[in-house]
């Protein structure tokens, strides 16, 4: 089995039946296969350990189409690029399909780490969680998707339209800096009624161990990130490092550093 996407609205992991994809000396495999999803819901028991790591093919309607090319989590022919997030305002397409309302908006992330960004007026609050944002407020809602794109190059040149992973992971067991948000709300104006505040049910006291792992206990998925308790420690795996590896339904029983919780 292979893990070969996530969802981090369900959220959960999709698994397809394949194993190397191919044959060693093949590309991509000729048969779909078929492809499971693995809630991740509070609670749950992951048992996998994961072995060797290549490209994670695609999933089309019929299937998982399996590719044994090593690079992972995408070779070159299954490495999609949303064009769009490429945007500032000239469209990169062909002709401009983005014509219905959308929203500017700023994400904040534990302790004081903030975005803009863009998404359609109708997924404003979905696109959020997506992130991982803890809160969140909009900027404006604007007729179509080319208009938002210009207001959020203007944006970014004081405020960043990408906070990384391993930046949301570094404070995932702390809260929002009130005074630094409110302060860059007060700054653009943001009514309170357009401001959005997400709880993940995570219950995190201690930043999580960094790991790419698949065992354990879920805590929850925040964004990209699952976190996991697992022999006494927890864990934060990014989704997409799981992404590509085959894995065998048992328990792993590799060493894995301890978090500071293990030793109280």
């Amino acid at each position: 089995m292979q893990f070969v996407g996530y969802d981090t609205g369900g959220p959960g992991l999709y698994v397809s039946d394949a194993s190397a994809g191919a044959e060693e000396n093949a590309a991509v495999a000729e048969e779909p296969t078929d492809v499971d999803f693995i809630a991740l819901e509070a609670g749950a028991e992951l048992a996998y350990t994961l072995e060797e790591r290549h490209c994670a093919g695609t999933i089309t309607e019929s299937g998982h189409v399996a590719c044994a090319d090593p690079s992972a989590p995408y070779c070159p022919q299954h490495r999609s690029t949303w064009v769009c997030a490429k945007c500032t305002g000239t469209c990169l397409k062909d002709e401009m399909d983005c014509v219905e309302p959308h929203a500017v908006y700023l994400a904040a992330f534990a302790p004081d780490a903030f975005k803009v960004g863009v998404t359609k007026a109708w997924r404003l609050e979905t696109r959020l969680r997506e992130q991982g944002a803890d809160r969140g407020a909009l900027l404006q809602t604007v007729p179509d998707g080319r208009i938002a794109r210009e207001l959020e190059a203007e944006t970014a040149a004081e405020i960043p339209d990408r906070v990384r992973v391993p930046t949301k992971r570094a404070g995932i067991h702390r809260d929002v800096d009130a005074d630094a948000w409110n302060g860059l709300l007060d700054r653009f104006g943001v009514d309170d009624a357009d401001r959005f505040d997400f709880a993940y049910g995570l219950d995190l006291s201690d930043r999580p161990v960094a790991e790419t792992i698949a065992t354990g206990t879920v805590r929850g998925v925040q964004g990209r990130l699952l976190v996991l308790d697992h022999g006494g420690s927890t864990y934060a795996v990014d989704l997409r490092d799981l992404v590509g590896h085959e894995a065998t339904p048992e328990a792993t029983t590799r060493d894995l550093q301890a978090s500071l919780g293990a030793w109280e």
